[in-house]
């Protein structure tokens, strides 16, 4: 243990433990330009002698321990990294000089020695001939092999869409798997549909001609088209009817942002004059809409074309159920024979007509001619239409054998009631009857209300008229 008296060493000696003991520099930084005032402790003498007095009687305490900033210590905001000393600074720039020294060779020039002929100095670099081959040819390597056992491929006119194929991303990137049908090819493809992976983000023109790709790939055949826009993708069922009733897909759109997993290739024709064409389709306008009917060829009879109509329509059942017609779009009202061809039409545009139908606004009255009446004294009637809310009542009129029996339609004209009458069997009369009323009770009109009022105040009033006749003749 030491003891020490002199305030000076003991504050100088508190002054560099901190410096020195503090490793983040915060002491050096507070301390820097704040050294001791030693005059405060050691005020100097204004004569020279009695200076050299006190210099000389305190110089040996005070000696060394005068502490001002340290010159290795830095004040900056890198504080507490010294700098490197030169004698580093120099190991380091001699050890990168010798490590790009083992990277160069020193190589001494020499006067070329005349002794050399022409031919030695030729033979030193000498000049290959590239164009001409060897004639010992080495052994075929593995991607010739491979290229010649794929000649499909290196002929597939549909490469450029191969990029699209997903089966090499499954995991990886998104991708989307659809099962493909070929419609227009033989009926067995029809049954077994084409899988094809294409990645999420292509279009339906880039799906079109990947799967042309891939059915070329795998060499099925008839042969394709070369022309992708020659085809277009529709929505096909499970069993690969194709559902004409939609448009096909906008090849512009990505296939994402369809739902379908099943789709079926279509081939679309822009002029009648193209070659000869496996599949047709015609148009059948219906009241609610229209259908394509997909046919073989042109040698397809009429009824064929009617029921496969009905049938997807779904408005006709065997048996029973409304009856239907078809005519061509050009010629209304005239029916088209059902055991003619498709070829002797020269249209593919039909519509589908109900026979005796009641629409569901307007009821619509066609006169039947006599044809046993003498036409000197017959007035040809009009056709009549009448609005379903002007219809007010249908009511049995007469019923006199199983085959004759008459029925009142009742309507609304200009504010008046008007009847028309009706004649039939009596099972047909019955039935109209009924089903135009439940017509007239599903369909609450102004008319039909105001007309069911007035017949009850007129029954109210007969009522009432033969009681009072009654009570009067009692009376009596």
């Amino acid at each position: 243990m030491a003891f020490l008296d002199n305030p000076t060493i003991i504050l100088a000696h508190i002054r560099q433990s901190h410096v020195t003991s503090d490793d983040t520099g915060m002491c050096e930084m507070v301390l820097i330009d704040h050294d001791v005032d030693l005059e405060k402790f050691h005020p100097s003498s204004v004569t020279g002698d009695s200076g050299s007095e006190i210099q000389g009687s305190g110089g040996g305490e005070n000696q060394g321990f005068v502490y001002a900033q340290s010159v290795d210590i830095t004040s900056s905001w890198d504080f507490g990294i010294r700098r490197r000393s030169n004698t580093a600074q120099r190991l380091e720039r001699l050890r990168k000089e010798r490590q790009n020294q083992i990277k160069c060779k020193n190589v001494q020039w020499k006067e070329r020695n005349a002794s050399h002929s022409a031919e030695e100095l030729s033979s030193l670099f000498e000049k290959k001939n590239f164009k001409v081959k060897s004639s010992n040819s080495g052994k075929q390597s593995i991607l010739s092999v491979r290229l010649e056992q794929c000649p499909l491929q290196l002929n597939n006119p549909f490469n450029e869409y191969s990029k699209f194929d997903g089966k090499g991303h499954v995991g990886t990137t998104a991708t989307k798997k659809i099962d493909v049908y070929l419609p227009l090819h033989t009926s067995q493809d029809k049954l077994l549909p084409m899988t094809v992976v294409t990645i999420a983000n292509a279009k339906v023109h880039d799906l079109i001609g990947l799967i042309c790709w891939q059915y070329t790939s795998e060499g099925r055949e008839p042969k394709l088209n070369d022309n992708v826009s020659a085809y277009c993708l529709h929505i096909a069922e499970d069993d690969g009817e194709v559902d004409t009733d939609f448009p096909p897909l906008d090849s512009n759109e990505p296939i994402h942002k369809f739902g379908f997993n099943t789709l079926a290739l279509v081939e679309k024709y822009s002029s009648p004059g193209l070659a000869a064409k496996q599949s047709l389709f015609v148009r059948i306008n219906a009241a609610h809409g229209f259908s394509l009917i997909q046919v073989d060829s042109m040698k397809v009879t009429m009824k064929d074309i009617l029921q496969k109509a009905l049938k997807r329509r779904k408005g006709s059942q065997r048996g029973s159920g409304p009856q239907y017609r078809l005519e061509k779009q050009s010629e209304p009202n005239v029916p088209v024979d059902l055991d003619c061809t498709l070829e002797s039409q020269n249209t593919l545009e039909f519509c589908l007509v109900r026979e005796n139908s009641i629409s569901g606004d307007k009821v619509e009255i066609d006169p039947v001619t006599n044809q046993k009446a003498s036409t000197k004294f017959w007035i040809k009637q009009k056709p009549i239409s009448i609005d379903s809310d002007l219809l007010c009542a249908c009511d049995l009129a007469e019923e006199k054998s199983p085959s004759h029996a008459i029925f009142k339609l009742t309507y609304l004209s200009n504010h008046d009631s008007k009847h028309l009458y009706f004649e039939s069997d009596a099972a047909t009369v019955n039935e109209i009857v009924l089903k135009v009323n439940y017509i007239l009770e599903s369909r609450a009109s102004t008319a039909r209300a105001d007309y069911i009022a007035q017949k009850q105040r007129k029954l109210s009033r007969r009522t009432s008229f033969s009681f009072q006749k009654e009570k009067k003749s009692g009376q009596q």
